[in-house]
């Protein structure tokens, strides 16, 4: 069923096309091109506009041959540095970078699935409701492409996000509320060295704060805490009058997110005033989780797929963000799946050609049985 050999040679190409985060133009008009010659009309909306790139996401529409639900299939175009002139080297079943940059199979590997089921379904005639492509622009740099995407023109009942690691079979069903906090700590600055005592240093009241904190990494296995940047101090001879810290706050559970950030607000504030500075919180809901049953029917779809294909379905939570985030907050129930894909942004990536061929399976799987199950669905 799967063209194997077109399917190794179109990921190839992709991958040899450079594409990070806010400069897809290539990608988007190759990807634009070959669907064209399949017979379709992709759009591409003004997502790069907004954000500041060159391309916007790449939208198709496949239509039915069927009256049966539509559906939707997501996978970015970008990917992460150092990934200019990248390299696919074929070993056997593995196909990996030259070791100089990331392979790209975040998220090409999805592209290239996507469109040879895209392909299959054609030539094979495989009767299908509408099927809804999307191509996601800059993912990497905080699902920018995917929460400027218009949705009220993608009437999918749900969504397969192609964009997780692990076997192919897994899939991602809980992902985290994320809060981005900074915080900043004031003191006074006086001489180091004549008067110290007439200033209040701001760098002892932060690491006295952060090292008062009961947490820090993992919380419990819902929740982690970072803070990843601490900016402060102008001189070594000038007692510190400022500092600001960067960091982040993920649960799953909304509740846990809340009780958490609340715990590090209240203990900075604590300790920071009580070593005589003031302090200011900046803190932003960046995104909320989701959180899909199992009994969903975007689930038991795919379990009837893999279950066809014999592949073992493996449902998860994840502590990472991608555009499934955005999708289900847009009000489209989606579940991000795997696509095999290992080593993921570093040089020593790769992907098994056979789990390329796997997922590209299964996609055609669940557009086939979407369709045999019509409106019911």
């Amino acid at each position: 069923m799967i063209n194997k050999e077109r399917l190794v040679e179109n990921f190839c190409d992709l991958v040899m096309v450079d594409s990070v985060s806010k400069q897809e133009r290539l990608m988007a008009d190759i990807i634009k091109e070959e669907l064209t010659r399949m017979g379709y009309s992709p759009k591409e909306d003004k997502a790069g506009e907004a954000i500041g790139g060159n391309a916007g996401n790449v939208i198709v529409k496949i239509p039915g041959t069927i009256n049966a639900e539509p559906l939707l299939f997501v996978a970015h175009m970008d990917t992460v540095e150092p990934g200019h002139g990248k390299v696919p080297v074929i070993d056997g079943d593995i196909i990996k970078s030259d070791g100089n940059t990331v392979l790209g199979g975040d998220d090409l590997a999805g592209v290239a699935c996507i469109l040879e089921a895209i392909r299959v379904i054609r030539e094979q005639n495989i009767p299908h409701g509408d099927v809804y492509a999307v191509f996601t622009i800059a993912e990497e740099i905080g699902l920018l492409g995917a929460k400027e995407l218009d949705v009220s023109k993608i009437p999918a009942k749900f969504a397969y996000v192609l964009d997780d690691s692990g076997p192919v079979g897994s899939a991602a069903i809980r992902a985290p509320y994320y809060n981005q906090f900074s915080i900043t700590i004031k003191g006074k600055s006086a001489h180091a060295g004549l008067c110290p005592e007439k200033g209040t240093n701001a760098i002892y009241a932060a690491a006295k704060a952060i090292a008062s904190l009961p947490f820090m990494g993992r919380i419990d296995e819902d929740t982690t805490c970072n803070i990843g940047v601490i900016n402060g101090g102008r001189s070594r001879n000038i007692v510190p009058d400022e500092v600001t810290m960067e960091g982040e706050i993920r649960s799953i559970y909304e509740d846990k997110i809340n009780k958490y950030t609340k715990h590090i607000t209240d203990t900075i504030e604590k300790v920071a005033t009580g070593e005589g500075c003031t302090v200011k919180f900046d803190i932003n809901r960046n995104h909320d989780g989701y959180n899909i049953p199992e009994d969903h029917p975007v689930l038991l779809l795919m379990k009837e797929a893999t279950d066809r294909l014999g592949i073992k379905l493996s449902l998860h939570s994840t502590g990472g963000l991608s555009d499934t985030t955005v999708i289900n907050n847009k009000g489209i129930p989606a579940v991000d799946i795997s696509i095999g894909m290992t080593n993921v942004h570093c040089t020593q990536e790769q992907i098994a050609i056979s789990d390329l061929v796997k997922v590209s399976s299964l996609l055609i799987e669940i557009i086939r049985i979407n369709g045999e199950k019509g409106a019911v669905v």
